[in-house]
């Protein structure tokens, strides 16, 4: 009151405003950045009970789920008395009502408004309604991802609930679905017939960006240190004795190394290098628990319930406004993150069609009828996906459900169950190594003694390199800002533009997707940021090659270069003379796919170490 008293008397001695008269024509809006830091200020969306009658401001943080479509809302209104003799119905600016954060609309248009001087009903002028935008967002406390997870270490209990925010005026559209936001608001709480609703007026909306550890263990600092003299063998330790809590060190390490790629390869940028896997195993009870591990070491790693949907749905607004609402879902909550969809061959074909939509232009549209919401023309509303998507395929259920087919090549799997294209998409195909039917006996070991003590600690490495080692890790690595050399492009374009060469047939031409270039690139700037170095090296992108050309093999079979079944791990990794035999047979490779460049290259020079 005494902040429009001052501004009445600033404005109306200036004669900033003409027609100002009264006092009423003045609103004060406050839009505080920020609060002390002190408990009394911050509301937690998730405790209780919720603090929503003190008329104050609050701070608080949570993840946009659901957001509205922008409607309008009354901004101020003016009243005049219906008594013709009295000296208020005429045009005076003596009742005027504006709308107040943390107040409801109720309370700037009403029709039981009293005249103070005569008490005769007010009546609104229409002429003088002022409107403005208003929308309406859902936001849950973003514990709740921890509830998403698979797997979780953490045994704590917590509620959570989702909550309503009004965005008004200027803050309409600032907020985008899948974000997480620390907003400064007033509490209140709207009635909607019988229901009252908790709800926060924001004054303020601030986008919260995730900080990764600037640090990584000294344990990794020293294993850094003693595997400094090649480039191979730090990753090769890393997906050895990774998971060790899973599966026992030196099994699955082909999927290993591409799970923590892909964890590398995470980030909330626009444009960014995703690397999507996608798994081909008749172990689906091992790997189910593998990935599962692994998602919970990212901050936004979700999977995907089967009951809900992976991508944005529409439905009514539930505050009674009649409006569209459209509904977060798994792949937006794991904006940044890993979206684990489960087995591919469970899902019907609109679903496979939308996520293979999805892949390819990594954004999805919903679409808002206007007629059955109360607007006058459609809508489309574009979201952007940006997250890794895993999944894998049950061979086993793959061939039970399809005929083989005679006409495979060399090195090709039978992945008929998924459309072609949806399988093309996705940047990776693997095939674990020990089918179901011949399991290593470390696994079986680990299995057993697993289920007698779930908790218990097997192998040393668990104990020096523990889950909490690796987040920090994934964190800190996934942040590191990487650049390509000339060298290692050039070893990428050159086994692009020969493999697009060499796999091609007469009637669809290349069997080599446009999209196989940025899944190079983006493998080779993850293996480099897995290293943890900031320079893309030509051993980056010979795994990277050597990756894509395995599940390039999978998919189309063999071609000219012929690698072997498992080029990245063909042998146990059990000592010093182990490692220096990989470090041998990758420099073979290396060899090898530099001649594969120059037959097949089209004009592609690349220095030799003989040159």
């Amino acid at each position: 009151i005494l902040q429009s008293q001052v501004c009445f008397i600033a404005i109306k001695t200036l004669s900033l405003i003409e027609q100002l008269q009264t006092e009423a024509q003045i609103s004060i809006l406050l839009k505080p950045t920020h609060l002390p830091p002190l408990p009394s200020y911050v509301l937690s969306l998730s405790a209780f009970p919720f603090n929503y009658t003190s008329q104050r401001f609050y701070m608080s943080e949570g993840i946009v789920i659901a957001m509205g479509t922008v409607t309008k809302y009354t901004q101020g209104a003016r009243f005049l008395c219906t008594e013709e003799t009295c000296p208020f119905s005429e045009g005076r600016f003596r009742y005027i009502r504006v709308h107040l954060p943390g107040a409801t609309e109720s309370a700037t248009v009403r029709n039981d408004f009293v005249c103070s001087l005569c008490s005769s009903p007010l009546q609104e002028d229409m002429k003088f309604r002022v409107l403005g935008d208003k929308q309406i967002v859902e936001m849950i406390d973003a514990k709740v991802l921890n509830a998403l997870k698979g797997y979780s270490n953490d045994k704590s209990h917590f509620r959570i609930q989702t909550f309503t925010v009004f965005l008004r005026d200027e803050l309409a559209n600032k907020m985008k679905i899948g974000n997480h936001y620390k907003i400064i608001g007033i509490p209140a709480c709207v009635q909607n017939g019988i229901q009252a609703t908790a709800c926060i007026e924001v004054n303020s909306v601030q986008l919260c960006k995730p900080n990764g550890p600037s640090f990584v263990s000294d344990n990794f600092k020293y294993l850094l240190s003693l595997t400094s003299s090649s480039c191979w063998r730090f990753t090769a330790i890393l997906a050895n004795i990774f998971a060790s809590q899973v599966v026992p060190p030196g099994t699955y390490n082909t999927l290993k190394l591409t799970i923590l790629l892909s964890l590398v390869q995470t980030c909330e940028k626009e444009n960014a290098d995703y690397l999507d896997l996608l798994i081909v195993t008749s172990d689906t009870l091992v790997i189910d628990r593998l990935l599962n591990y692994s998602i919970c070491l990212l901050p936004r790693g979700l999977r995907h319930p089967p009951s809900s949907e992976i991508f944005p749905s529409v439905s009514k607004d539930k505050h009674g406004t009649g409006s569209a609402s459209i509904q977060a879902c798994s792949a937006v909550l794991a904006k940044g993150g890993i979206c684990y969809i489960g087995d591919l061959s469970s899902y019907k074909k609109d679903k496979l069609e939308l996520l293979q939509s999805v892949l390819e232009s990594r954004t999805t549209t919903v679409f808002i009828p206007g007629k059955k919401y109360g607007e006058e023309a459609d809508q489309q509303v574009t979201v952007s996906v940006q997250t890794n998507f895993w999944s894998f395929v049950d061979v086993d259920s793959s061939s039970k459900k399809h005929t083989q087919k005679d006409n495979f090549l060399i090195g090709q799997m039978d992945v008929s169950l998924i459309p072609p294209n949806l399988v093309d998409v996705f940047g990776l195909l693997l095939y674990n190594e020990f089918p179901s039917c011949q399991l290593s006996s470390p696994l079986v070991h680990h299995i057993l003694k697993k289920a007698i003590n779930p908790e218990a600690m097997l192998y040393k490495v668990s104990q020096q390199f523990r889950m909490q080692d690796y987040e920090e890790f994934i964190l800190f690595a996934r942040n590191l800002h990487v650049e390509l050399s000339s060298e290692a492009e050039n070893l990428i374009q050159g086994y692009y533009l020969a493999s697009r060469r060499v796999r091609r047939d007469s009637i669809h031409g290349s069997t080599l997707s446009a999209s196989a270039l940025k899944i190079l690139i983006s493998l080779s700037k993850a293996h480099t940021k897995l290293s943890l170095r900031k320079k893309v090296l030509e051993e980056d992108a010979l795994i990277a090659i050597l990756l894509l050309e395995s599940s390039l093999t999978l998919k189309h079979g063999k071609s000219a270069l012929c690698i072997a079944p498992n080029p990245l791990f063909p042998f146990d990794l059990t000592d010093e003379n182990s490692l220096q035999q990989r470090d041998s047979y990758l420099m073979q490779c290396h060899h090898q796919l530099l001649k594969f460049i120059g037959a097949y290259g089209p004009g592609i020079h690349i220095n030799t170490n003989e040159e």
